[in-house]
């Protein structure tokens, strides 16, 4: 009809659906989670629920389900589990690196958790000497076994390789010349530059040589009365290969002892024993470097001796005490943990036959062609009927990983997946999403599983999240 108003409907908005928090707080589950988290956290759970839950709704959401008061607090709570779970859990490693760094490098041997378990529940001899009483260094115990291993005279540990190598430049020579080969002059993952260590060592960088050839006579050349350490790094994460030399550990400790000058050998990856058995050759000992007649021998605690992160550093007696006694030693030190899993990690070592079956590290590193060929084929086997994969058995190469045997590739077996309806970017970050998350390799259109790098029992585990992500279609 002409002239009559028409009547405006006003819809409610959907903000007005969400309840108060107290009406939360009052629903019947709240009070056992508020004992199981406290109430400061399950009412910043809910709040932040609630923040997500407008915002929802502003965006266009429904607010059915979405501003229920017992849906707002099965998703706080939901979020209070997320946020209190380990960030450090564990994961299972698919990659077929073994020295993974993202993934935490060396697994810790049996041995080494079943001593922090059982020696650390309580107060132990850290620093004090158990005859008589009185206080002695921290790493006595594990200094005492790597002289033994080693045939140093003495040994000391601090918080990592970086640290030994910034120790051993201040404590040797502060304010002095370091000569070292342009070809050793490494960087390493996190942007860890030699150079950049030597200045912060309060040192005077000397480079001799070039990139790909090093004589004797470079070093003797670059010796003056302000040399005070003649460095040996040996490269662990890469080769020069071709038209190349290098002075031998052997050699520039002879020219050492004839102009009156220490010599430090940097072995970064530290091998304990002989790993020609698996293949893997040239990759200097320890015990060669001392036995070699280096003043001071440094190397990681969690590459190739599998422990804890850890800087160790063995050799003459007189240089280990004056390390020892340098300021920034206690600023390095490593804490009751570190000492208590190195320690059961190196007492492995006194009985090499016993590393392939207790010492986790050099257990992948021995696996067999043979025995990862009949593990790969027993997971393929059992994800035979997913309809969305293809299931492949592939010959491939494993890597050690953490910056150590650059080039050498270990022969193994990998299980190949392809999906039929998802990229392998999809399908590698729904095993990633797992729990425990699976980590994999991607080669072009297939994800890699390396049995190479599984632990006893994480091959069901796996194929059980295999066949969970395929039933996902």
């Amino acid at each position: 009809m002409p002239g009559r108003q028409q009547k405006t409907v006003r819809r409610e908005s959907p903000l007005r659906r969400l309840p108060s928090v107290d009406q939360v707080l009052r629903q019947p589950d709240a009070p056992l989670r508020i004992a199981e988290y406290g109430r400061e956290a399950v009412l910043a759970a809910v709040r932040l629920t609630m923040d997500e839950a407008r915002d929802r709704l502003r965006a266009g959401a429904s607010p059915d389900g979405l501003a229920e008061p017992a849906s707002l607090l099965a998703r706080a709570v939901d979020r209070l589990g997320r946020d209190q779970r380990p960030r450090l859990s564990r994961v299972i490693n698919a990659t077929g690196v073994i020295l993974h760094t993202g993934l935490g490098r060396a697994v810790l041997p049996p041995a080494a958790l079943r001593a922090i378990a059982e020696e650390q529940r309580g107060y132990s001899l850290l620093e004090t000497d158990r005859e008589t009483g009185e206080r002695s260094h921290r790493e006595v115990h594990v200094a005492s076994l790597l002289t033994r291993l080693t045939g140093a005279e003495a040994a000391t540990v601090v918080n990592n390789n970086a640290g030994a190598t910034l120790l051993v430049l201040a404590a040797l020579a502060a304010g002095r010349e370091v000569i070292v080969s342009r070809g050793q002059l490494i960087e390493i993952g996190g942007s860890y530059r030699l150079p950049d260590v030597m200045r912060f060592g309060g040192v005077r960088l000397v480079e001799v040589g070039t990139t790909n050839k090093t004589h004797r006579h470079d070093y003797e050349r670059a010796i003056t009365p302000e040399t005070g350490l003649l460095l040996h790094v040996h490269s662990s994460n890469y080769r020069i290969v071709g038209f190349t030399g290098t002075v031998p550990i052997q050699e520039l400790v002879s020219l050492g002892r004839e102009r009156g000058i220490p010599v430090v050998d940097d072995l970064g990856s530290g091998a304990l024993i002989d790993f020609a058995p698996w293949g893997i050759l040239d990759e200097p000992r320890v015990q060669d470097s001392i036995r070699a007649g280096a003043d001071v021998a440094l190397f990681s605690g969690d590459k190739l001796i599998g422990g804890p992160q850890a800087g160790i550093l063995v050799g003459r007696a007189d240089a280990i005490e004056r390390i020892r006694r340098h300021p920034l030693s206690r600023a390095l030190r490593v804490d009751k943990l570190t000492l208590t899993a190195l320690e059961a990690t190196l007492k492995l070592f006194l009985d090499p036959r016993r590393l392939p079956r207790e010492h986790p590290t050099i257990r992948m590193i021995a696996r067999t062609k043979a025995d990862l060929d009949a593990e790969a084929r027993r997971m393929a086997s059992r994800l035979g009927g997913l309809a969305d994969f293809e299931i492949e058995v592939q010959d491939d190469s494993s890597e050690v990983g953490g910056g150590s045997f650059p080039g050498y590739q270990l022969p193994t077996s990998v299980v190949s997946i392809r999906s039929k309806t998802r990229s392998p970017d999809d399908v590698a970050a729904l095993l990633r999403a797992g729990d425990p998350p699976i980590f994999a390799r991607i080669r072009r259109d297939r994800v890699l599983l390396d049995p190479r790098t599984l632990q006893e029992g994480e091959a069901d585990a796996v194929a059980a999240a295999i066949e969970r992500v395929g039933k996902k279609t």
